[in-house]
């Protein structure tokens, strides 16, 4: 995102190309993830007429100072940049828009239009920033929750020794700390570092002296190399892990050096272990937890070797052939056995009922009275959860069940000489239960007393 350099680059456009000019034009975006806590209505309103009195600025945090409340602040987020037509300004590449887009740009979020006729546009492709209008920038968050300003305010060297001394944190995640030390980014953490030799692990309370002393020199001087070229990154020096660290892993380098990849609070970031050392406390420290987390995963693989779960098995419903002969007007209903069977996928299961039932009605028309059986099968490697292998299964079985009934139904025959005898109709009831008197209630046992 925008870091330091990039912000300060747009406040001193604005400052040399807008300041002392009044805004006769205003164009908000309908955006309410972007132009935060005020309508794009009241936003244009409270700009139009008033007169640009300074362009100032704190950590990643522009505003510009107008001749009256209220005052628009910008937060640039992840791509947040400002534009000038007909000045060139350098853009952080993530957040640039191309030459040739139509002006102001379709990212556009605020466009304003001066009363000599210079135009400026604020735009975000990614739309993490923030657009507020506030009465005092500075006294309300996030502008008052910074640390001093890394350029502008810059820590002296005793009072930054100390301040490191009371941080039990890794360097890096102190540096990204906004409430630390405003205005530094990943970017500019990991060339600082870089240049200082120090690995971003380091915890900040046990830094040397001397390293500390050689840590807030580099950050002025990333500081002021950076502003130095507009905050081009083309034309930072060479020798930055800059340029090499969004490079994939074995195959970044700086001057010849392998750069590594780690992450320290949430955030990549790149070093050179060859010269970013660990000292021998960190360092013993790091190695304990690394063996620590090694144990813990072989720990929780080996139990999960042992408890893993063995495949549940499901019962299977199988149908029987029906025993009756043509010409046999009995009601002898087929009888249902179940074996356990592991679970197979619903579509085996699906043809090992329809196989059932294939079997059955063969057996219901031939004159024989044989038993079909579905034959055993071995269960899956990847068999599917054993409740769907049931509802699959004796669905399939049930249906099987069914198809069969139908096809054994069979008229009777008419012999020579012989008389059709008329069937009887079937009592759904089973036998016990057919001509049954009415139920009887349960006499209660008499109280003992």
């Amino acid at each position: 995102m925008p870091e330091l350099p990039e912000v300060e680059a747009a406040r001193q456009a604005l400052q040399e190309h807008c300041v002392g000019k009044r805004i006769v034009k205003c164009a908000s975006a309908d955006d309410t993830k972007v132009i935060d806590g005020v309508t794009p209505d009241r936003l244009e309103a409270a700009l139009v007429g008033r007169t640009i009195a300074a362009a100032r600025r704190k950590g990643k945090n522009l505003w510009l100072a107008l001749d009256s409340p209220p005052h628009p602040t910008f937060q640039f987020g992840m791509a947040g940049a400002i534009y000038i037509k007909g000045v060139e300004l350098s853009k952080y590449k993530r957040s640039a828009v191309s030459s040739t887009e139509e002006w102001p740009s379709k990212y556009s979020k605020l466009f304003v239009q001066m009363d000599d006729g210079l135009e400026f546009s604020f735009t975000d492709k990614r739309r993490f920033a923030k657009i507020r209008l506030v009465d005092n920038p500075e006294a309300v968050p996030p502008i008052s929750e910074l640390g001093p300003d890394a350029l502008f305010e810059p820590m002296k060297l005793d009072e930054f020794v100390k301040s490191l001394g009371r941080k039990n944190v890794p360097i890096k995640s102190l540096l990204l700390d906004q409430s630390f030390i405003s205005g530094i980014g990943n970017w500019m953490a990991d060339e600082v570092l870089y240049q200082a030799r120090i690995h971003p692990m380091q915890t900040a309370s046990k830094i040397s002296k001397d390293k500390c002393a050689t840590l807030h020199l580099c950050i002025k001087e990333v500081i002021d190399k950076s502003l130095e070229v507009g905050a081009d990154s083309s034309q930072f020096p060479d020798n930055w892990i800059f340029h090499s660290r969004e490079k994939k892993p074995g195959k970044a380098f700086v001057d010849g050096k392998k750069i590594d990849f780690i992450a320290v609070g949430g955030r990549t970031s790149a070093y050179v272990p060859e010269l970013q050392k660990l000292d021998a406390g960190d360092a013993e420290t790091s190695r304990s937890k690394k063996s620590v987390d090694k144990e813990n995963d072989d720990d929780k693989k080996s139990r999960k070797g042992i408890n893993a779960p063995k495949p549940a098995k499901a019962r299977v419903k199988t149908a029987k052939g029906s025993s009756n002969k043509a010409g046999n007007t009995g009601d002898d209903g087929d009888e249902e056995d179940y074996e356990e069977e592991e679970a197979k996928p619903a579509k085996r299961g699906r043809k090992q009922s329809a196989r059932a039932a294939n079997v059955s009605t063969k057996n219901a028309g031939s004159t024989h009275g044989d038993e079909a059986t579905v034959e055993d099968q071995e269960a899956d490697e990847d068999a599917e959860p054993a409740k769907r292998g049931r509802k699959q299964i004796g669905k399939s079985a049930k249906g099987s069940d069914e198809e069969a009934d139908d096809k054994m139904e069979v008229k009777p025959g008419k012999r020579r000489g012989q008389k059709t005898q008329p069937t009887e109709a079937k009592s759904s009831l089973p036998k016990k239960v057919q001509g049954a008197g009415p139920a009887r209630r349960p006499q209660r046992k008499a109280r003992q007393t």
